[in-house]
């Protein structure tokens, strides 16, 4: 690409050694999986490989991988199958208090929250926690939220947005002692945290390959052994009737490399882009008065950084450092254009004005040190530059 990309948490490039991989399988290796013959057993042989690299990043067993279309249709596979929809609407003659219920966050990306949102149009209880002010839950709140009639508890691994990572063992033990089900959306974190399914005591784990360095339209539902989930799509018999359909073996390959990767380099890639994070932050607060990260306080993934930049608007700031080649993001991509300012900074306190005001960097196993210093020299600039168009950022400067 052109200029410097910090917007990793959105998509991620293909890495060339996946791409290596893949490349076979969209022409030579075209074979269908299911099909006995020796060109679809090849594929076949090729789908239980990556089945076999995405178990190991996660610390599952392979027949517990169920390969999917990304994040979205993971997380909604794993609400809606435990959760289910009633059959009917809620009416007068139903017991309330015998309808599922489920707990999540009110910081969850939108795969998640618009699940949850759609199952309580058809009777399902949903209790969306808070966060405190660095976007993590309060455990005994979570204790609290639990009722006879809960059936999931459904909790990020690590924020999209803010990076915050919430405390998954302590919540896999409070599911396990209450033999409630499990979920997690770990599509920000896999690949950049260690994950260890029996460790976390997670019954269900959503992922999605492009946000590790594999193709876009490929990710992977971990449902650990035993969990009765329902079905969703039905067709053929593909991956034990979980996810029928013709497997995109291409990109199942793909993402299998990449998670081979990941396994062995996410401790170096970790240690190397938190220290060039860690730059852009020191940078940012000495160079940009005012500014302020979010959630900062908490454990993070080790590339994501949020900024306020009180007095401007993150949309102006984000087209304009666009503009002198720096991508950068004003939240999740799946909401890029939204007029509402983000539900996750609102949800841990900040008001409209500064929420608005914020800005997202994100970076990868590519961002180098010199692009760091790029950021650093354009952002505070476009900053001024902004502030003194703005009618409203002396009011805010004098209120500080």
């Amino acid at each position: 690409m052109n200029g410097v990309y910090l917007d990793y948490n959105a998509t991620t490039p293909v890495e060339p050694e996946v791409l290596d991989a893949m490349l076979p399988y969209f022409s030579v290796e075209f074979g269908n999986a299911a099909s006995i013959h020796t060109p679809g057993q090849r594929a076949r042989a090729a789908v239980e490989t990556a089945r076999e690299q995405v178990a190991a990043l996660i610390g599952a067993r392979p027949p517990e991988i169920v390969f999917t279309s990304g994040g979205t249709e993971s997380d909604n596979h794993a609400i809606f199958g435990i959760a289910g929809q009633p059959s009917r609407p809620v009416s007068s003659s139903r017991n309330a208090d015998s309808l599922p219920h489920i707990i999540t966050t009110a910081i969850e990306h939108e795969a998640v929250l618009n699940a949850c949102q759609a199952l309580e149009k058809s009777g399902v209880r949903v209790t969306y926690l808070p966060t405190d002010r660095e976007g993590q839950i309060d455990l005994d709140e979570l204790r609290r939220a639990i009722r006879p009639e809960t059936v999931l508890i459904t909790v990020m691994h690590a924020n999209n947005e803010l990076g915050t990572v919430q405390p998954l063992e302590e919540i896999g033990r409070i599911a396990k002692e209450r033999e409630l089900y499990f979920h997690t959306d770990a599509v920000q974190s896999a690949g950049k945290l260690p994950i260890d399914v029996n460790a976390l005591q997670v019954d269900l784990l959503g992922l999605s390959g492009h946000k590790f360095y594999a193709p876009k339209g490929v990710g992977a539902l971990y449902i650990r052994g035993g969990t009765r989930l329902r079905q969703l799509l039905y067709g053929g018999h593909h991956q034990r009737g979980f996810r029928p359909g013709t497997e995109n073996v291409a990109g199942i390959v793909g993402l299998g490399k990449a998670a081979e990767i990941a396994r062995k380099s996410f401790v170096g890639d970790a240690q190397r882009v938190s220290a060039l994070r860690d730059k852009l932050e020191r940078g940012l607060l000495t160079h940009v008065p005012h500014s302020r990260v979010n959630g900062g306080a908490r454990p993070r993934t080790p590339n994501t950084t949020n900024f306020v930049f009180p007095g401007i608007e993150g949309e102006a700031l984000l087209i304009a450092l666009d503009l002198k080649g720096l991508a950068c993001s004003t939240g999740a991509a799946c909401s890029s254009g939204a007029v509402e300012p983000s539900h996750v900074l609102t949800a841990i306190g900040l008001p409209p004005e500064e929420a608005r005001a914020s800005l997202r960097f994100s970076l990868g196993r590519h961002t180098s040190e010199e692009e760091i210093e790029f950021a650093l020299r354009v952002v505070p600039a476009t900053v001024e530059q902004l502030r003194e168009l703005s009618p409203t950022y002396p009011k805010v400067a004098e209120a500080r």
